[in-house]
């Protein structure tokens, strides 16, 4: 019992540890629920990550064969409107950046962002790409809020603008009981400069963009789920006949 007891104490010290440490590090975030079943939202998502992303940020994990016949795109389109190096559809989906200018650039080589969803998680991506905001005291002037001082800039500032403040990120709307206004409506409050999309378009664009790297994370999620169903219910029919079986073999034993 004792040792049983030790396990268990561990295991809730770990338990509470973890707690801590994510209320302690890291900003707050939104939330977003990402749908690998979407393809409508994960072919505008890869559109977007081709135009805006991929010149600095590979995907060297992913085929660009794969990830067409996932998205329900022809091989032949997405070669014309998605492949801008020249690479064949059967190739690994990297880009031209030298991996040492880019660190003289930016201080680091831009990551490969194949699993960045599964090492910072949906939100924080979805958060990140909404979160920058006017810094003069910062070499690109800008900063943001979910990644204090970034190296990156905000490529996609011609589709946002930018926020004049630091962004509302990870704080819910309420209603101010006195005046009945909506608190923390809109991410920014005040804008730098403008956008070409309203605050509504950019969100559902960085949903899209977000979706389509939770997929690139996980690919085979939605074929997973459906064959684990199969798996339970065979499970399930199968300790029926186990159970049916072992009180056979048990019936005439005393």
């Amino acid at each position: 019992m004792s040792l049983i007891r030790r396990v268990f104490a561990v295991g809730l010290m770990a338990i509470l540890s973890a707690g801590v440490l994510a209320e302690e590090g890291g900003a707050a975030l939104d939330t977003m629920a990402a749908d690998h079943t979407n393809k409508e939202s994960l072919q505008r998502g890869a559109t977007l990550f081709t135009n805006y992303c991929m010149a600095c940020h590979s995907l060297e994990y992913a085929r660009y064969k794969r990830v067409a016949d996932d998205l329900g795109i022809p091989s032949d389109i997405y070669k014309e409107n998605l492949i801008f190096t020249g690479a064949e559809i059967g190739e690994l989906m990297k880009n031209s950046m030298n991996p040492e200018q880019a660190a003289n650039w930016f201080g680091n080589a831009p990551p490969d962002l194949t699993l960045e969803s599964r090492l910072r998680g949906d939100d924080w991506i979805y958060s990140y790409l909404r979160g920058f905001y006017k810094d003069e005291s910062r070499p690109m002037g800008i900063n943001n809020v979910v990644f204090p001082n970034v190296g990156m800039p905000h490529v996609l500032l011609q589709l946002q603008g930018l926020c004049a403040v630091e962004p509302a990120i990870g704080h819910r709307e309420s209603v101010d009981p006195l005046s009945g206004n909506i608190k923390n409506q809109d991410v920014c409050t005040k804008w730098a400069s403008k956008g070409s999309m309203t605050a509504a378009e950019y969100d559902s664009a960085i949903y899209d963009l977000t979706n389509f790297l939770s997929y690139m994370g996980d690919p085979i999620k939605v074929e997973r789920e459906r064959l684990g169903m199969f798996v339970l219910i065979f499970i399930a029919i199968f300790f029926i006949f186990a159970y049916l079986l072992n009180r056979e073999y048990w019936k005439d034993v005393h």
